[in-house]
């Protein structure tokens, strides 16, 4: 089992930057790949990026050269550094963990088997 808690979420300006974290327990994030997904109103959850256990990156097209994932080294972290944030970039924000077994790539929602509760960025003048 893995409990995931997002926070570094907020109100931001066009343009400005947040840093998202991803905090694990109960298991290392080292056996797992880490998911961001986010969700606007009204809208299905869309995947953002993703980590390998080997820290190889993906990201949707939609967010390439402005949003960053990581790993903590040495902790059991994850992060999303979002800059040059659009409004379009609003909504609650997820972590989400699926053991490495499963498959490589950012894939679908129900292929993770670990959710944070989510956080809200709100992009907005």
């Amino acid at each position: 089992q893995v409990q995931l808690v997002e926070s570094g979420g907020g109100l931001v300006q066009p343009g400005g930057s947040l840093r998202l974290s991803c905090a694990a327990s109960g298991s290392s994030l080292s056996y797992y790949a880490i998911g961001w997904f986010r969700q606007a109103p009204g809208k299905e959850r869309e995947g953002v990026s993703y980590i390998s256990s080997d820290s190889v990156t993906t990201y949707v097209d939609s967010v390439k050269g402005r949003f960053t994932i990581s790993r903590g080294d040495g902790k059991n972290m994850a992060y999303l550094q979002m800059n040059s944030l659009k409004p379009e970039d609003t909504g609650l924000y997820y972590c989400a963990a699926r053991p490495v077994a499963s498959g490589w790539g950012l894939g679908a929602p129900e292929e993770y088997d670990y959710w944070g509760q989510g956080i809200q960025v709100t992009v907005s003048s």
